[in-house]
């Protein structure tokens, strides 16, 4: 489908490949990894000639359908499910040739004709899934949780709802393949699991960036590993790519150094024999000749390059600065609302010293507002949130450094809060992949995983006893995601985190804490091995709403229906409104306040909508 040979690539100077070949053939599933910057979205650029190459060949089947999600999301003008209804152009283009026949039928000159074009349209039209059209929208559109955005104007939406939006057209566009970059970034758990399931099913060929582990070894059957500008093609899911990885790069470093062996016994004996060629009288010239002739066999020797066993990697090492009391973080009965929707129900939760404890829930379930609570940024509305003795708070948000002066170099910011002269700063930012003149970069230009990492240095320097995680892994390579994981095993202290992502939930936490319809509900295990539970907890949920939505007496035909649309647009009309109100608040904390009443309006819809369809 897709070939790449001997490709050639500079950005900014630097040579991103310089010969470059791999191909994605029919029905592949391929996952493409690698460290940031190694030129994985360029890639993908490349292939839909949105970039063109400096060198090489790139050949494309004829006819080839490519549906390419980008990070960032396409501009459009109508609605939301008028950009979804792009995806079945073809089938629409059918509909309105149906609907002129549907006129001419009702000449009786042009009937017989009309009528046979008709037949063969319609067959078409039915064969390519014109009748299925909304309910597909509606499917994928539900999946991603997306469904409440349908009848909102695209141009309003937020980066990432424009992004789950164009993620749900080039599903339902259904092309021959799929090049998807990052597609779990902005979902939660649960439209993480029904993308994996869909992908699963999925006819065409895949090939995804991603940094999510679990979802790549859920979805890709084969890893591209892209490193030193060259593509490495491994067989398997993540987890066995890691292996051959290792296995590989073992027996390169044995291989390695037996040649280094060789080349020293070669060189000793050349040195020997030039010795004695110089101490026989008269000096013996077969000796030398027998030298130059080994040094020949030496130069001609195909060298192997010392494998890089372990990558330059984050120096994380998180030390707890004394240990705090017993009770760490304790609410009581913590309830919480914005305006007149409640986001957290009487919750009840104590932290102890070393706990573990996740944090999960949907989209718009109270995750961020709870930490908020916990970390004493906000008040309950009623009940109490204490916090232990001794506790040094190391604060990790989704966007670190949010609010900061932009402005600032990057080594000044870190001098701030560690006070050490700029040597010694420079030296310890070395250690989290800072080098050279890469400290006196202004904050303004840091990337997503490097204002990560600037905090997370400034948290190793600072002695903390309590972490506090909300997504911490969202704009982390998997090296750095596994350098983080490694430190918080070490970690003496005590964490609380909040994360959709399932391997680092897996690997850093022993207790899982669920959050839904307000309440939190604490079970001892990990995402895994507590999963199941939450299911059961959405099913509740979920016959709740259907519970308390408003129905008609039985045999009134389409009433219940029509009583639940009536109810979905109420909720969008006080969506709007409340999105109306976003654009203008300047204030901060009615922004978070009105951004938390958006969520949860969000999840009722996409519950009503669910409801709807399956009733």
């Amino acid at each position: 489908m897709i070939t790449l040979k001997d490709v050639y690539k500079i950005i900014g100077g630097k040579v991103l490949f310089e010969s470059l070949s791999f191909e994605i053939n029919v029905g592949e599933r391929l996952g493409l990894v690698g460290r940031n910057g190694s030129g994985k979205s360029t890639l993908f650029r490349l292939i839909t000639k949105e970039e063109s190459l400096d060198g090489g060949d790139l050949f494309i089947k004829k006819g080839l359908s490519i549906g390419y999600l980008k990070q960032i999301p396409d501009q459009f003008t109508g609605t939301a499910k008028e950009y979804l209804e792009k995806a079945f152009i073809e089938l629409k283009h059918l509909a309105e040739e149906m609907k002129q026949l549907e006129n001419k039928m009702k000449d009786p000159d042009k009937m017989e004709k009309a009528l046979v074009t008709y037949g063969e349209l319609q067959d078409q039209f039915t064969e390519q899934g014109g009748y299925e059209m909304e309910s597909l929208i509606s499917q994928v559109a539900n999946g991603l949780q997306v469904g409440s955005l349908l009848h909102q104007p695209f141009s309003n939406l937020s980066g990432g709802e424009k992004t789950k939006l164009s993620l749900a057209r080039i599903l339902l566009e259904k092309p021959s393949l799929l090049l998807l970059d990052e597609p779990t970034n902005h979902l939660d758990l649960v439209a993480i699991e029904w993308l994996e399931k869909h992908l699963q099913q999925y006819k065409g060929a895949l090939c995804v960036i991603s940094h999510d582990r679990s979802f790549l070894d859920h979805v890709v059957s084969g890893i591209v590993d892209l490193e030193s500008g060259e593509a490495q093609i491994y067989k398997g899911n993540y987890s066995s790519f890691e292996q051959q990885k290792e296995e590989k790069l073992l027996a390169e470093f044995h291989q390695y150094q037996e040649q280094q062996k060789k080349i020293k016994k070669m060189k000793e004996a050349i040195r020997r024999l030039r010795q004695w060629a110089n101490e026989a009288n008269p000096p013996n010239p077969k000796l030398f000749k027998k030298a130059k002739s080994m040094e020949r066999a030496l130069e001609k020797m195909e060298k192997v390059n010392r494998p890089m066993l372990d990558t330059k990697k984050m120096g994380l090492s998180l030390q707890a600065e004394g240990r705090s009391g017993n009770d760490v973080l304790i609410a009581d009965k913590a309830s919480k609302h914005y305006g007149n929707r409640q986001i957290l129900t009487e919750v009840d939760l104590q932290l102890r010293y070393k706990e573990r404890l996740a944090i999960v829930g949907a989209n718009g379930s109270g995750k961020s507002t709870l930490l908020k609570l916990l970390l004493q940024q906000e008040e309950p509305d009623s009940g109490v949130i204490k916090q232990g003795s001794s506790i040094l708070i190391g604060y990790l948000p989704q966007n670190p450094l949010q609010g900061v002066d932009d402005q600032q170099r990057m080594i000044d910011y870190f001098r701030q809060h560690i006070r050490v002269t700029e040597g010694q700063a420079r030296h310890l930012l070395a250690a989290f992949m800072f080098y050279g003149y890469d400290v006196f970069q202004k904050i303004a230009h840091l990337s997503g995983g490097e204002r990560m990492r600037l905090k997370l240095a400034i948290f190793m320097h600072e002695g903390i006893n309590l972490l506090v995680l909300d997504e911490p892994t969202n704009h982390l390579d998997v090296e750095s995601q596994e350098v983080l994981e490694e430190a918080l095993q070490h970690f003496e202290g005590t964490v609380i985190g909040v994360s959709h992502d399932r391997h680092f939930l897996n690997q850093c936490f022993n207790e899982t804490a669920y959050l839904v319809g307000g309440r939190l509900y604490r079970y001892f295990g990990s995402y895994n091995e507590t999963k199941e539970k939450w299911m059961v907890l959405l099913g509740q949920e979920c016959k709740q709403y259907q519970a308390t939505t408003p129905k008609k007496q039985q045999g009134q035909t389409g009433a219940a229906e029509v009583s639940m649309e009536e109810r979905i647009m109420e909720l969008e009309n006080e969506l709007s409104i409340v999105e109306g109100k976003i654009e203008k608040e300047m204030n901060t904390g009615e922004l978070i306040a009105l951004q938390e009443e958006k969520e949860l309006l969000t999840k009722r819809i996409d519950h009503l909508y669910e409801s709807w369809i399956n009733s």
